[in-house]
């Protein structure tokens, strides 16, 4: 067994990939970037950047020594510092000008970015997986009566179909809000220790041209087309609370729908994937826990938690910057991208192989369509020369009987029996049968469900039809 704590969210949760991308040897890998980006680009401007200390740069991108960084960190209590001086080594040609005119946040706070753009559009392609089963689901299930609840009361009646379409309408909106957040996301550039880029001015000899053309070039070799105007030494921390907002919004609807299914697996009307050799539990044999749906709970709210401390770290950042933020964001950030990823691996999983038991929920329509068809009764033995006033109080006291006997004899709905053997009710039981399809009272149900598809659903996943193909990484436990 291993000795240290291993974080579950990367040993259990979320994929290689995600946690590759907040990985100690990516992030060094693109700080060795960022820096030959500013050689290059401090060469093509003019500056003493020769060449050949460019492409020396170049042939190290990946050449990390993390040991030797360690001990260069160790002595100098500077991380950043600690890399330099590594890339000097293997780079004797280069050393005297990486990081030139640059400070810390140069390459920690624009490697965040990338990071950040990266995470997001990952988040983005496994949101939209989901959004593609779940529509599937919806769309086969468009015409499924089942019975409605409100405040988990039996209430009018809906279709599976549409059920599912509630979840994907949030997903929907959260995968707007991340799409949003990626829009807008900006590079911090290269602004120097405090934003003003007084040091870039200064090596270009007071031309101010040539330090926004620095800047903006710098940008472009990264990928980014803006950035920002004005920082301090950092970018905002609000884009970090921004991010992290629109992750918990993404954790608000998986709960929601983990929570749904959820109760639907309790009563048996749909179930999750429970695979021939799967444990409920090691002591009692018969169980069949939703533990997929309960896994997204738990992750849901953890990652629902972060947007709170996004914000708190971005109040209380001082005048041009303070360091409290560093640890604090070195945790939150990856952690918040690790749970998205793996919310969205389990919901893939789940909404590819939900099981909905027919037989169940003919049963529990079964049990509330006479209360349901009720009104239509009255009305159809209205039509028949019937009193309406009379009809509804007749209709009244049966219900409440019916209803009670269910509730305190545990026996069956004997609501319809207690109506055809009044005699105000010239109902023949062929007619009522009718009158009982559930189908007659789903309302626009499978119609909205189609309109939903094809006009809110369908029109974005067509807009990415690269990642419409097989699914994406698969759940692990």
């Amino acid at each position: 067994m291993d000795e240290v704590y291993s974080n579950p969210l990367v040993e259990r949760y979320c994929s290689p990939e995600m946690a590759r991308l907040f990985s100690p040897r990516k992030k060094f890998t693109t700080w060795r970037r960022l820096w030959l980006a500013l050689a290059e680009a401090e060469h093509e401007l003019g500056l003493p950047v020769t060449r050949e200390q460019v492409e020396e740069l170049r042939a190290h991108l990946d050449d990390l020594d993390q040991k030797k960084a360690a001990r260069y960190e160790k002595e100098l209590r500077h991380d950043v510092m600690a890399q330099v001086h590594v890339l000097r080594d293997q780079c004797p040609l280069a050393g005297p000008i990486v990081h030139l005119g640059a400070t810390s946040c140069f390459v920690t706070d624009n490697t965040d970015l990338l990071l950040i753009r990266e995470a997001l559009q990952r988040v983005m392609a496994g949101l939209r997986r989901v959004l593609r089963r779940l529509d599937a689901f919806a769309m086969a299930e468009r015409s499924t009566p089942c019975v409605g609840y409100t405040h988990f009361q039996p209430a009018q009646f809906t279709t599976v179909g549409k059920r599912a379409c509630l979840w994907l309408q949030d997903l929907l909106m959260d995968h707007a809000e991340l799409e949003n957040t990626l829009d807008i996301l900006k590079f911090r550039g290269v602004k120097g220790t405090t934003g003003t880029q007084d040091s870039f001015l200064k090596l270009f000899g007071g031309d101010g041209d040539k330090v926004e053309a620095l800047d903006a070039l710098v940008c472009e070799k990264m990928g980014f087309e803006r950035r920002f105007r004005i920082t301090g030494q950092t970018y905002p921390r609000k884009v970090d609370a921004r991010v992290l907002q629109s992750l918990s919004s993404l954790g608000q609807s998986a709960h929601k729908m983990s929570t749904d299914l959820r109760l639907l697996c309790h009563m048996r009307e749909v179930e999750e994937p429970f695979e021939s050799k799967q444990i409920g539990s090691s002591a009692m044999p018969y169980k069949r826990n939703p533990m997929r749906a309960e896994r997204v709970g738990a992750l849901s709210r953890f990652l629902i938690s972060l947007a709170d401390n996004g914000a708190q770290t971005a109040a209380t950042q001082w005048l041009e910057r303070t360091l409290d933020d560093s640890a604090n964001r070195r945790m939150s950030l990856p952690l918040a991208f690790m749970a998205a990823d793996a919310i969205c691996i389990i919901l893939e999983n789940v909404a590819g192989g939900l099981v909905v038991r027919r037989a169940v929920i003919r049963h529990h329509l079964a049990e509330h369509v006479p209360f349901i068809a009720s009104e239509e009764l009255m009305m159809r033995a209205v039509e028949k020369g019937g009193d309406r006033q009379e009809l509804h109080e007749v209709i009244r006291g049966h219900a409440l009987a019916a209803a009670n006997r269910m509730k305190e004899e545990g026996g069956p709905n004997d609501f319809l029996d207690r109506l055809l053997a009044e005699p105000a009710f010239q109902l023949d039981e062929k007619e009522v049968e009718e009158l009982l399809r559930p189908e007659r009272y789903v309302g626009r149900a499978p119609a909205q469900v189609e309109l939903f598809h094809s006009e809110e659903v369908e029109p974005l996943l067509s807009r990415f039809p690269d990642d419409s193909g097989e699914g994406g990484p698969e759940l692990r436990v």
